[in-house]
């Protein structure tokens, strides 16, 4: 097959972060398939390009065997403010379909779309239309419901449009994959989308590279050189948004101010300056903010750290997702401190990986990293529980290979 995806946030090689993506095309392209991935030129959870796309509106190179990635213009004000964030989208959209309809030569045999930003979704749609191909749209997030939930989406007009829009999509895709169940109860019972037009495929662990890594990491020294030593150390990665809401993080450093708690929290967003802000004016000495590394290196911080945290904010929505990270610190063999409720809850308890926290409660958070600090073996033992568990349920090379057989059935 030759499949287009279109993905505004496919990573670079060097890119921190989850890379469902990255992961399943290598896979697809190793069965002999090629895949053109339209991507975009700013990474998720940062601020600026990468110097190499200085000036240029779109950027192509053979990523890897049997994957060649166009890079497209995306706005600098994306993590500036709502404004900038929905220009991002939107200069995206608008140089992707410049890419697809005047750069990149076919043909294909099916578009693959993966939201959110739903907005990607119109290249698709044009493409699937013009080129006459299916098309396959991937749900990662409940949008715009998650959006219109965390305050980030607050007018009438757009969010009418919005929901338009994703109805649009809905009707038009061949094939609707998602990553949670709940999402498929949510797009089947209240959506009416047809069970038989949905698939579930979920985000899973990179055991590739975390198997590579476990033995082979010196925790000693790797905790020495950061000093680390004699610290109990809680490890966030991921992004630092308004929907993530870390503050809550903050809020429970201060109250394990006197303790050998550490918090470790590794990314970038539009949030990021605003929690250096609170952390300073706090006088939180017991965390610690890195900038995004490459994810060998975030694994490397994973594997040496003593829990992990998953967070997001106290809405509705977001009972019904899972956490990229959590499958991370899963591979890992990281005991977790899973602050969202709903279905993340019940995969950690299920998975006996982890300790739920009450979300936006810094007193039960607190509670909980007291409880692993004073229970050691414990909590490793639920580390190696996540890890087996992922191992058995959540393996990526397992489910590339599934949403390969879909893909095919379409064709």
């Amino acid at each position: 097959m030759k499949i287009l995806l279109i993905h505004q946030y496919f990573l670079e090689k060097e890119d921190a972060g989850g890379s469902r993506f990255n992961e399943m095309t290598r896979m697809w392209a190793e069965a002999g398939h090629e895949i053109t991935v339209v991507a975009g030129m700013i990474h998720a959870n940062a601020s600026r390009k990468y110097p190499r796309y200085r000036g240029r509106f779109f950027f192509n190179e053979e990523y890897s065997p049997g994957i060649h990635v166009w890079r497209c213009h995306v706005s600098e004000a994306y993590n500036l403010n709502f404004l900038g964030r929905l220009w991002g989208y939107f200069s995206f959209v608008f140089s992707s379909l410049l890419a697809c309809f005047f750069n990149i030569k076919g043909p294909f045999d099916l578009v693959l779309v993966t939201s959110p930003p739903l907005f990607v979704g119109i290249t698709g749609l044009l493409v699937s239309k013009l080129r006459r191909i299916p098309l396959v749209f991937e749900v990662r997030d409940l949008w715009p419901e998650s959006a219109i939930d965390t305050g980030v989406l607050t007018n009438g007009l757009l969010i009418k449009l919005a929901y338009w829009f994703e109805k649009t999509m809905y009707k038009n895709a061949a094939l609707i994959n998602v990553l949670t169940p709940a999402f498929e109860r949510t797009l089947i019972e209240k959506k009416g989308i047809p069970a038989t037009k949905i698939s579930m495929i979920p985000n899973a662990a990179d055991f590739d590279l975390s198997d590579q890594l476990l033995g082979r990491v010196d925790i000693s020294e790797f905790r020495k050189g950061l000093g680390w030593e004699g610290k109990f150390v809680v490890v966030y990665v991921g992004a630092h948004g308004v929907a993530n809401h870390l503050e809550q993080v903050l809020y429970t450093a201060e109250i394990l101010k006197n303790t050998n708690a550490l918090f470790v929290l590794i990314g970038d967003g539009m949030r990021k300056n605003a929690l250096k802000e609170i952390a300073r004016t706090k006088g939180l000495s017991n965390v610690v903010f890195f900038d995004l590394v490459n994810k060998k290196k975030v694994y490397e911080y994973m594997i040496s750290a003593d829990a992990g945290c998953s967070v997001l904010k106290k809405v509705d929505t977001f009972k019904t997702i899972y956490s990229n990270k959590t499958f991370d610190y899963m591979g890992c063999q990281v005991p977790i401190l899973m602050a969202i409720d709903g279905i993340s809850k019940e995969l950690v308890e299920v998975a006996g990986a982890g300790l739920f926290v009450e979300p936006e409660n810094p007193a039960d958070f607190a509670e909980k990293v007291r409880w692993m600090m004073d229970h050691p073996e414990q909590s490793k033992q639920m580390g190696l529980n996540g890890y087996h568990y992922a191992k058995e349920h959540l393996h990526r090379s397992i489910l590339g290979i599934k949403y390969l057989k879909k893909l095919e059935g379409l064709v």
